[in-house]
């Protein structure tokens, strides 16, 4: 373990807060009251999609260049973030790294700064054990339990150990030390995060006996491999039969995914459920709890096992995953179903996701491993024919690759074979942004958010009223 020799989060945060709130508050009060868009009538009815009416300070969408972290592309993050540069893959960065980089605003965090922070996750876990009613409590869900229910449940039970809880109800609290709080939550949170992952994939493949184990002088990321089962000899983990040299790339393949993953704007479901409820002062444990459940949604966070169904299905009624043509005529066929093609398309973006590419990065610093993998080859290969055939079918904006179009199918490749679970490797990445973004609503004051909704007969007389 590092010894503390250098400044720690909290105090990074605690000397920018004056000059960050200055701006803050100057900003609002001289432009209040200037009109940034106007809101139509279908907006409203259509999800509110695209209005301009949320503060989110870490992440921001651009259609083009796809998502910015404290304006830094998802290029720029992977050069300028520190990771541990395994195997000469400097692009791929460690979570912590991230979680320093949003936390602070956009600080650059040196890599020995990183590895405290993952230090200090670490000895948060209390040497890597869950609460024993938090364990007891797991071990006799039903195994056949949703993950994303099991998930969620794993939090509320944490919820007991929340300072800011204890805390505001005993009146010791004042608003210029929310955010206090609320940080030491949402650390506690998210180095919670792995131990849950690691119960839960037990419970669903193993009978809830653990597959592997906490190992405090490791990060994040690595942890959460152990704890799923990569060092444990055991019939019931597919994951544990790799050799070392896909042990290796199986967990830089984690730190990637969850470093991509970790934001995505304000106004996606589960971001802006954990704001939201957030906004009424609400816990971290029990914010981030209502953000799990809407990435549970079959729209939101369970895309990418949706996409390995897909190419499984698509695999076993085609000759090749080579056969370009033979992959059009299926897409053709599967549109005129009234099916979608999944991971393509996205709400906001306009070309292909930034993400994507790095995860086809991965693939491709790795061809051999994936040369014999007939869906990874299918992965790739639509990516040649989907945006052509998408483009002259005509009803999709965005007719190229999301990052759901290849992470699900990499964690197949190497064992991950429990395509329900997938989405609880997502929740523990997407913890980072929003709980980043919670420490700073706490610190700037936001008020409970409180939008006017309208009914039917509302929006009639504000369409026909001169």
């Amino acid at each position: 373990m590092l010894k503390n020799t250098v400044r720690s989060l909290k105090d990074e945060i605690k000397e920018l807060i004056p000059q960050k709130t200055q701006q803050f508050n100057l900003f609002r009060k001289k432009f209040k009251d200037v009109k940034i868009d106007t809101i139509t009538v279908n907006s409203i009815l259509s999800g509110m999609r695209g209005n301009k009416s949320m503060f989110w300070q870490g992440t921001t969408l651009d259609p083009i260049e796809g998502i910015r972290f404290n304006n830094f592309t998802l290029s720029q993050c992977q050069t300028s973030l520190p990771g541990l540069n395994q195997n000469n893959h400097s692009n791929i960065f460690l979570p912590e790294s991230m979680l320093w980089f949003l936390m602070t605003g956009g600080k650059i965090p040196t890599l020995q700064q990183s590895l405290q922070l993952s230090n200090d996750l670490s000895e948060r876990t209390k040497n890597g054990n869950l609460p024993p009613n938090v364990n007891n409590i797991l071990s006799q869900l039903p195994k056949k339990m949703h993950p994303m229910t099991q998930l969620s449940i794993g939090l509320l039970l944490l919820q007991e150990n929340s300072f800011f809880q204890k805390n505001y109800e005993n009146g010791t609290l004042n608003k210029d030390t929310y955010w206090e709080d609320t940080l030491e939550d949402s650390l506690n949170l998210i180095a919670m995060m792995p131990l849950l992952a690691g119960k839960i994939y037990s419970n669903m493949i193993n009978e809830g006996k653990p597959l592997g184990q906490f190992n405090p002088s490791k990060d994040w990321s690595y942890n959460i491999c152990s704890l799923i089962g990569i060092n444990k000899n055991s019939d019931s983990s597919n994951i544990s039969n790799l050799s070392n040299r896909q042990l290796e790339d199986f967990v830089n393949l984690m730190r990637l995914y969850l470093g991509i993953h970790v934001d995505h704007e304000g106004g996606n479901v589960s971001a802006h459920s954990t704001h939201l409820v957030g906004s009424a002062l609400t816990d971290p444990y029990l914010s981030y709890s209502s953000g799990i459940n809407g990435l549970a949604g079959p729209l939101h966070g369970l895309a990418a096992q949706e996409v390995v169904r897909f190419l499984i299905e698509m695999n076993s009624n085609i000759s090749s995953p080579k056969n370009l043509l033979e992959i059009e005529n299926y897409l053709w066929n599967l549109l005129s179903c009234k099916r979608v093609i999944p991971g393509y398309g996205h709400a906001v973006l306009r070309n292909t996701d930034p993400r994507f590419t790095s995860l086809l990065n991965f693939v491709h610093e790795r061809s051999q491993e994936f040369a014999n993998d007939s869906h990874v080859q299918l992965m790739q290969n639509l990516t040649k024919v989907a945006p052509k055939v998408l483009t002259e079918h005509g009803k999709c904006q965005n007719p190229y690759p999301n990052v759901d179009s290849a992470s699900g199918i990499l964690f197949y490749h190497y064992g991950l074979k429990q395509t329900l679970f997938m989405t609880v490797i997502f929740a523990c990445s997407r913890a980072i942004g929003p709980l980043s973004q919670l420490v700073w609503d706490r610190i700037y004051g936001l008020p409970i958010e409180r939008p006017k909704s309208l009914d039917l007969n509302s929006l009639k007389k504000l369409v026909t009223s001169p």
